[in-house]
């Protein structure tokens, strides 16, 4: 069937927000339908590309990227993505002089869990190549991507109308909601959000390395929160590379950073520790406030939530962009179940397929993020004596070990085929 005008919606689809799940989606559903389907992606911060994502790095677990080898993406940014092959778990406060392991996550429990697939349980993949590929893939695949944001979408009949910050308005089938966690559509559409902010903030950062880091990731609990290091492509001055993403009490975070390069330097050297060498500052760092929620639904009439819009959880486990990713999928499979059967895509039935897909893995990803940093972030003698008695426990227990190496990889019987490897 043929893609009808852009304006006549009745076999199209518009994502409002160019992030990495919006665009995901764009990519899965073009390519799947081709001419079948119209897919525009809005957003402002198309006219400045991929660098806007320049100096962040996402731990892209085993599913997720089965989904970006099948949409052709992955081999254009294999080159950039380090595998993460064993991590390393301690619990100290900052100015101990010994850390002592309490769990480590290895190869042993890797390839017991994935030896099927092969490939380790999650990469670290930096953000600006990730983002360049899936535009470059958008474009191929005949995605029209808008350099305007969307102001409002309101449903009429069987469409939705779109207003637009810059040009015509538009009609779709349905607009996917990829517009942050501050979405201006969730709004818009009277969602309840279930949310808070933390006492915390994170900050990221890339640092340049003398000893390679065999693609391993330290998680250090200190106090304030954990203090992540997690293994980048070498390259740089220095050899080597990792990112951080460290957890810190808002009211520090100006004392810290608000020296000079050198003495910024100091307070990272202090939680990073001696074990990959002298380090040198790359990019960053920079400090985003911390914050949980959840949408009370993840649809309205034509309306479909995805990624930070519908769900933010704390980046203790670095499960962020999985869960958008899986949305992504998800949202892909329920729409391209419809459109086969020739079906309208943007009917409450569509929509109530993808949460019923996603909401029982969000909530559960959310609580359990929440809860970790609730466990480690503080310095109490009982819950540490605790917490580091329950590491001790998994780690000496092989097949609880493997299940939580497969939920980190993301790892499902069941589950949208994009996630599995599979076409849609």
């Amino acid at each position: 069937m043929a893609a009808t005008d852009r304006r006549s919606g009745s076999r199209s689809l518009l994502v409002a927000g160019a992030g990495l799940p919006g665009l995901t989606l764009a990519v899965a559903l073009k390519q799947a339908h081709r001419d079948a389907l119209s897919v525009a992606v809005c957003d402002p911060g198309l006219s400045v590309g991929a660098a806007r994502h320049r100096g962040r790095a996402y731990a892209v677990a085993a599913g997720p990227r089965r989904m970006l080898a099948q949409l052709g993406l992955w081999g254009r940014i294999e080159a950039a993505a380090a595998p993460m092959r064993r991590l390393v778990i301690s619990d100290s406060r900052v100015g101990d002089p010994v850390r002592p392991v309490f769990l480590t996550f290895g190869d042993a429990e890797a390839e017991a869990e994935l030896r099927a697939e092969g490939e380790p349980f999650a990469h670290m993949v930096e953000a600006e190549p990730l983002a360049a590929a899936l535009l470059e893939a958008a474009e191929a695949a005949g995605v029209r991507l808008v350099p305007a944001g969307v102001r409002a979408a309101v449903p009429e009949g069987g469409r939705i109308r779109v207003d637009l910050s810059a040009g015509e308005p538009e009609t779709a089938a349905l607009v996917v909601a990829a517009d942050g966690a501050r979405s201006r559509l969730r709004e818009a559409a009277s969602i309840g959000w279930i949310g808070w902010s933390y006492p915390q903030s994170g900050i990221v950062a890339t640092v340049q390395h003398t000893r390679d880091h065999e693609g391993r990731a330290f998680e250090h609990f200190l106090p304030s929160g954990p203090f992540a290091i997690l293994p980048l492509r070498a390259g740089g001055a220095l050899g080597h590379r990792s990112s951080i993403v460290w957890t810190e009490r808002s009211a520090d975070v100006p004392a810290l950073l608000g020296g000079d390069a050198d003495e910024t330097l100091a307070e990272i050297e202090r939680r990073f520790g001696s074990e990959l060498g002298r380090i040198a500052l790359e990019h960053g760092p920079s400090a985003h406030p911390l914050a949980f929620g959840i949408a009370r639904s993840f649809r309205a009439p034509r309306l479909a939530l995805l990624g930070d819009a519908a769900h933010v959880i704390h980046p203790v486990a670095g499960q962020g962009l999985n869960l958008g990713l899986a949305d992504a999928a998800a949202l892909a499979e329920a729409v391209t179940g419809a459109l086969r059967l020739g079906l309208d895509p943007g009917t409450d039935e569509v929509l109530q397929a993808y949460e019923r897909a996603r909401r029982f893995d969000t909530v559960a990803m959310a609580a359990a993020t929440d809860g970790l940093n609730r466990l480690f972030s503080n310095d109490s003698l009982g819950l540490r004596l605790a917490r580091d008695f329950g590491l001790g426990l998994v780690d000496r227990m092989p097949g609880l070990k493997r299940f939580f190496i497969g939920q980190a990889a993301g790892r499902r019987a069941q589950g949208p085929r994009l996630l599995r490897g599979e076409a849609l």
